[in-house]
Order: structure tokens, then sequence, then C-alpha cells
């Protein structure tokens, strides 16, 4: 109850993030669109040029594109959310307001930067032969699952980090280990084909990300419906990391004052 009587102030530190972020740049929020762009032609060149990767029957740009943008809103609202406490102690000092609104706003932040992007993810798919499905109104369900996925984190580290510095040192290489663990540039399918274990099973149980990035796919790309056991394993993955590091964060924030 206490974060809903502060939503206008974790709304306006969204504002503040989403000008910040584009403050000085010359294409401002057009670089919510044009970085994905940019991106997704390096990497088709890498993975359909020089490393052949290609997915099962679909085009790799519209294969790569709603995965790549999942990522980069995970990593971006992990970090950024990691970074909340400690690069806004001197507000701290001056104002009183939970505490938990600043994770929650840079995740939330990067959350609209997310659904800016799909705005590409459209036309892209239409020039590439794939066109609309009913599924996408499954999209909302994805998305809420990752956002508290993501903001449980965003807790965990935002509150390590105020005690422990060397915390963002340590998930730099932990965020770019789990990029390539990941299924975002290669197929599960392409690597079970070739004799492997049942990666296709074992990844998505192991690795949260991994649901819902396929369930993106599933969504945008393949129109095949996720099952009842899929949307409700990423809702309860989601809601379970939320609550857990939010508990974690209530605790830790007790000794902010002595800290920062």
């Amino acid at each position: 109850m206490t974060l809903w009587r502060y939503r206008f102030l974790i709304r306006n530190l969204v504002q503040r993030e989403l000008k910040a972020r584009y403050r000085g740049s010359a294409f401002g929020i057009a670089w919510s669109l044009l970085s994905p762009l940019l991106m997704i032609g390096v990497f088709t060149i890498v993975f359909t040029v020089l490393l052949p990767s290609q997915p099962i029957g679909v085009p790799y740009p519209v294969f790569l594109l709603p995965a790549l943008l999942a990522w980069n809103f995970h990593a971006a609202g992990t970090l950024g959310g990691m970074q909340s406490v400690v690069g806004n102690a001197g507000l701290l000092g001056k104002v009183s307001f939970p505490r938990e609104a600043l994770p929650i706003s840079s995740v939330l932040a990067n959350g609209v930067n997310f659904l800016l992007a799909l705005v590409i993810l459209l036309p892209v798919m239409f020039l590439l032969g794939v066109g609309p499905s009913f599924l996408w109104l499954a999209f909302p369900v994805v998305f809420l699952a990752q956002t508290m996925f993501t903001l449980g984190i965003a807790f965990f580290l935002s509150a390590v980090n105020v005690y422990f510095r060397d915390t963002s040192v340590i998930v730099d290489v932990v965020m770019l280990a789990w990029l390539f663990l990941t299924p975002i540039f290669y197929d599960l399918r392409v690597i079970q084909a070739h004799g492997g274990i049942d990666l296709a099973q074992l990844v998505p149980l192991l690795n949260p990300m991994a649901t819902y990035i396929a369930a993106y796919r599933e969504i945008f790309v393949t129109h095949a419906t996720p099952g009842p056991f899929f949307l409700g394993r990423a809702l309860i993955t989601g809601l379970i990391t939320c609550g857990l590091g939010f508990w974690i964060f209530r605790r830790l924030s007790r000794g902010f004052g002595d800290v920062l």
C-alpha cells in the first residue's frame, strides 16, 4: 500500500530516467528504435554469413529480434536497477520515500524502452512474410512475468551493491556469460538435431530467460500457442523472484543510512 501511495513519485522517476538517458542526443528517443536495427544488422551478418546458425524454417532477423529486445530489457533493467540506490544516495538523504521506488522506476523505464523498440518488430516481420496473430494478446502476460523476474533481481542486486561495491564488476561478468547461455543468437533445436542432449527441454528449466524468450518467439514468430504450464511456469518464476528480491531488499534497506 505504501508503494501505491507513492505511484506518482515512481512515475516521475521513470520520466526523469527516460529524459536523462536521451538528453543531449541528436536522435533522442529514436535510439530506442535505431539501436536494435543496427544490432540486428550486425548479428545477422555474423550468424548467417560468418558463423551460419540458421534456425529451422524462420528468417534470421525475425528469429533474433524478439529475443534480442527482451534480453536488452532484462540486462538494462538489471544493471540499471543495481545502481539505482547507490546512484541516488544524495536523494535518499534529503527526501523520505520508499527505497523500493528506485529499482522499480529503473526497471519500468527500461520496460518502456522495450515497448518502444517493439515498434520496429512489426514492419520487419511483415517484410519477411510473418503476419499478425491473435496470440499477440498473450504478450502482456509474458511481459508482466519478465518484468517481475527482472525486478526481483534488481531488488536483490541494488541492496547488495550498497554494502559490497564490487557487485557491479561481478554482475558484468555474469551477465555476459548469461547472454551466451541464453538461446538468443542460436536455435536450441539446431543443437539438439546434431545429437546433443535434449537442450530444448533442459535449458528453459535452468534458465528463466530462455523461457521468456521462447514465449516471445512463439507469440510473434512461430504463432505456436504457449501451453498453460509454460505460461504458468513463467508467471510463477517471475512472482517468486520478485517476492524474494523484495523481501531481501526490505531487510537490507534498514541499514542503508549507515552505509550511504
